[in-house]
């Protein structure tokens, strides 16, 4: 599978930044963040109201730089349009991985 994926800044977190991403056919929202890869910190950065959307929420967390894009096809494969997936980045070389894949540019602040 062979995806191209775009995406657009939508917001800054203390931890990571909000993305609105398109992959083929698929549009989501993209958590990514660095944090311990623990679900119970995901309430911590996505705002209650994507909670309270049809869509679902994905959560995924990522340890090496190489795990990236199969982590993204596997999230994408899985999803449908309004869901929201969460990158739990283990360090800052996997956040600038991960933004990379989701076709955005990592920021300098948080590298």
């Amino acid at each position: 599978m062979s995806i191209q994926p775009q995406s657009t800044l939508v917001d800054t977190l203390e931890q990571g930044l909000i993305l609105d991403v398109q992959i083929e056919d698929l549009q989501f929202t993209a958590y990514v963040v660095i944090s311990a890869p623990d679900i119970n910190l995901v309430a911590d950065f996505v705002p209650a109201e994507q909670f309270e959307q049809d869509g679902d929420v994905h959560v995924t967390a990522v340890s090496h730089p190489d795990e990236v894009r199969t982590q993204i096809q596997d999230l994408a494969f899985n999803m449908n349009m309004g869901d929201a997936a969460v990158f739990l980045c283990g360090n800052a070389k996997v956040f600038q991985q991960t933004l990379e894949e989701l076709g955005h540019q990592a920021p300098d602040q948080l590298n």
